[in-house]
Parts: structure tokens; sequence; C-alpha cells
């Protein structure tokens, strides 16, 4: 996989000397970087000389002077650039065994690299690592790392990852732990594998790690109409048992250390505990106190919006089923404000099934099918339905295909934590 150039920034080096987007780069200082941590200690040096492959296939050699601290401003299709560190798992839940044929390649990728949970915040099980990998982790101090445990029973991690080599969960810990490398860890919840009892002796455990212990996020296991084997869904009662268990382990520690994601709250028919809760929003990106973030945001801004605006104002905002009931709240907060008509559309997931909720799976289909005839000319949505640095949605389709289809204009939000781009639209 070579180091593909996705865009450029503005106003950079790179933009400067009119590098394209869809070049490669090739070497740095005549180094060929194998992922974007060699890339940035590379791009250092104050002279730099670097190999460009065009869009052409022409190749173009560069040198330069700058400042130290100076980016070059390239943005890469892949934070690796060799081969990814495959998933020796078959884990029971894996979500990628539950995709239908016909979706884009990557999507059938499972990858386990510790480059991509250091420099993005992937999970990874520990289970493939190198002795060369070690050394590189103790030696650069590459953390923190997020590491999908899921249970510190040996056996049934085995069984749960189908995997012998995850029996070594407290092993692999024990190194990082050796080396002060932090951790942040996750347990997708399987009712009756690691559930009640298992999750009691998984916080327990993971406890003794506490000097680089940063977070410990559980989540309910996603099942989509495309699984095979039989998995159980997180119930209601299943959740607040969840909820209780988390609770106490805390205050027996007197620290805020381990949190459900908000799914379970919402499950379980509970309000969402303010931020204190949440130990930072250390795990945001597994849904551990995004919706928390995101109504804090709306209440704070909607004190500060004025009575009426001079221009009508009509928009559609499509969210997911999840979180349906925070946008209901914001829109009929905000469709007081005279002159504003904000209609909110939650999506269904007819595409993956009833039992998935979240907004990161809506799929392009699912909208046209949804907002047909029913929506206003401006469609808001959330980044996190795209394929990141794309307009492709999980099922191929692009925004524009989907602008088309329902004759709309689709804005696309960035922040999915925060309100700002909802208040400019509508106020400025």
């Amino acid at each position: 996989m070579p180091a593909k150039i996705s865009s450029i920034e503005k106003n950079s080096i790179a933009e400067e000397l009119e590098i394209e987007a869809g070049s490669e780069l090739l070497s740095v200082n005549g180094l060929k970087l194998r992922d974007y941590i060699e890339y940035q200690y590379a791009v250092m040096s104050e002279e730099l000389e670097f190999e460009i492959k065009t869009p052409n296939g022409e190749i173009e050699v560069y040198e330069i002077e700058k400042d130290f601290d100076e980016e070059l401003g390239f943005v890469f299709e892949s934070a690796i650039f060799d081969k990814i560190k495959p998933c020796a798992n078959n884990c029971i839940f894996c979500f990628v065994d539950q995709q239908p044929e016909g979706l884009r390649e990557s999507l059938y990728i499972k990858d386990d690299d510790y480059r991509l949970s250091y420099l993005q915040g992937t999970y990874v099980t520990l289970t493939n690592l190198t002795k060369k990998d070690k050394e590189r982790i103790s030696t650069m101090h590459l953390g923190p790392l997020y590491v999908s445990v899921h249970t510190t029973n040996p056996e049934l991690r085995a069984e749960m990852l189908r995997n012998k080599n995850a029996a070594n969960l407290m092993r692999e810990l024990d190194f990082l732990k050796e080396n002060d490398i932090p951790i942040h860890t996750q347990v997708v919840l399987c009712p009756d594998y690691n559930d009640g009892k298992e999750l009691e002796r998984t916080l327990n455990d993971l406890w003794k790690y506490k000097d680089i212990l940063g977070s410990i996020a559980i989540v309910p296991v996603g099942i989509t109409k495309f699984r095979k084997e039989k998995l159980t869904q997180v119930t209601k009662e299943k959740a607040i048992e969840t909820i209780d268990i988390v609770d106490k382990f805390n205050k027996k520690i007197k620290k805020n250390i381990a949190s459900v994601s908000d799914e379970f709250f919402l499950i379980a028919e509970k309000e969402l505990p303010d931020k204190a809760y949440y130990n930072g929003f250390s795990q945001l990106e597994d849904g551990v106190g995004s919706l928390r973030c995101l109504i804090d945001d709306f209440n704070k801004r909607i004190k500060k919006v004025p009575k009426s605006v001079k221009t009508k104002k009509e928009y559609t905002l499509a969210c997911s089923v999840s979180a349906q009931k925070a946008f209901f709240m914001f829109a009929e907060q905000l469709n007081k404000i005279e002159n504003i008509n904000l209609q909110v559309i939650p999506i269904k997931s007819e595409f993956w099934g009833k039992d998935v909720s979240v907004a990161g799976l809506i799929t392009a289909n699912d909208l046209i099918n949804q907002l047909k005839g029913i929506c206003y000319k401006n469609v808001i949505i959330p980044s996190i339905v795209l394929r990141p640095y794309t307009t492709e949605f999980l099922d191929g389709l692009t925004v524009k295909d989907v602008e088309q289809a329902l004759g709309v204009n689709l804005i696309v939000t960035k922040d999915i934590y925060s309100t700002k781009e909802l208040f400019d639209i509508l106020f400025k």
C-alpha cells in the first residue's frame, strides 16, 4: 500500500509546490516509509528531499528548507503505507462477518494493527504482536493504545475471539505495564458470554493495571440481519444490570474509570448521566458520552439565540434512531424561534436490520427511501454516515447520488459532538 495523498491542505508547502491529490509519496530523505509514524519523524528535519509519483506516473524530486515544526500539508488516504496487520481472530461478534456481499472492498478488511490504534484510536486485540512490534512500541513509547479486551477470562476470551492466542491477554497487558504504555480498553458485551459475573471479573482484573489504564468502555454487541450465528441482543433488563455493575465497580474504586455507552441508557430507558460520569470523554468514538456532549453543547448555545430570524429557514435533519429523542428536543426548542422550521426524521436501518440504530451505519438508500417526498429542500446529515475523506456512503452511493434522487441539497456537518454547525446554519 503506497503513501497515497488524498488531499492537500490549503496554504501549505505542498500546495505552494503544486503537488496534486492522487500523488504518492515514495521517500523522504532516501527513506521509504512504512507508516505515518515514520513520516512524522522524517519530516521533522529542516532540510528535506522527497520523491513524489504524480497521478500520471512521473517521478518528481523536491528539495526544500522549512521550519522544524512546519508541516508539508499532505493528507494521506491511509496512515499505513505498507501492509496493514490483519486480524488473526474470528470473533463471534465481528461486524465484518455480518455484512452482505457486494459492498466496497475496504469494508471486508479485518485490521488489527497497533499502529492504527496509536494513530487513530482503533481497537486492537494484541493477539498478533511480534517481537519486532513490541520492540517498536517500547522504544518509541507508542501510546495510548486502544485494546479490545472483552473479557479477562483466558478460556472465555479464546472462545469469543476463536483464537487460542487470545488467552494470553494478561501477558500482553503486563508487557504494556512494564513499558509504561497507557491504554484505553473496550468490552463488547455479549449476553450469556461476558456479562454479569464475567463482566465483574473483567473490571476487577483490569483495575490491576490502573497505572496505565485510562478508561474502560462497555458497548452492546451490534447484530445485523445478515448474522448467520445466533447472538442475543442486549435487552432492557440486561442494560440495567450492566449499568448497575459498572456503577458499583466505580464506587468501589472511587473513580469513574468504567463507562457504558449511551446506547445502554437508551435501551434501559434511563436518563443519560452528567458529564462527570464519562471520565473526560476519552472514548467518544465508541459512543461513550457522544449524546451527552451533543446535548450539553446544545443547551449552552440555545441560551444565546435571538427570538426570530429575518428569513425563513426550513431544514430537514436526518438522524439515527438511537439519537432521535435528543434531536426532537432540539427541534422543539429551535422551532419556537420565528421563521425557523426544523424537521427531524429518524432514519431506520432497512439495510442492516431493525436492531441497528446508530448514525454511522445509515446508508444512502435508506435516506432516499425514507426522505422521498417528505423532506425539505435542504437536508442536514452527519459526516459519520460517509467514508472518511470521501462523499461515499456505506452502500457505495455518493452525496451527489442522494441529492439527485431526492432533488435536495445535502449539508454534511463534520463535528458530530457539537451543535455549532447546526446553529451556524440557522443563525448566520
